[in-house]
């Protein structure tokens, strides 16, 4: 009997191959909108098409909410939520200049936090 080959490594995340954009790691404040609801979050995470957020509310998969970062306020609707994390997907693609500002502004915050210690 041959040995099980190791399986590849897309085969470890299930959701790896359903995701339609690159995800980008952000460590960002951030607040969503829920209602006329504000609630303080971190970005995660963000692609194109959406965002992982940290928040410590619960919110109903399928709410529509917005994400307002600083230089970014996207209407996005809730996908997912699984303790303190929510998955949200944006009513409208960010562009790539968007997503590398973000991303830029992520670093540039976290240098400023590593020359504060």
């Amino acid at each position: 009997m041959m040995a099980q080959p190791e399986p590849a490594p897309q085969d470890d995340d299930a959701f790896a191959d359903r995701r339609a954009y690159a995800r980008v790691p952000t460590a960002l404040p951030a607040s969503l909108m829920v209602g006329g609801e504000r609630h303080s979050v971190q970005l995660l995470d963000v692609s194109a098409g959406g965002a992982k957020l940290k928040c410590a509310a619960s919110i109903a998969v399928g709410t529509a909410v917005t994400l307002d970062c600083g230089s970014l306020a996207r209407g996005a609707i809730v996908r997912w939520q699984n303790g303190g994390l929510v998955g949200v997907m944006f009513e409208s693609e960010l562009d790539d200049r968007v997503v590398a500002a973000l991303t830029e502004r992520s670093r540039a915050l976290e240098t400023l936090m590593q020359a504060r210690e």
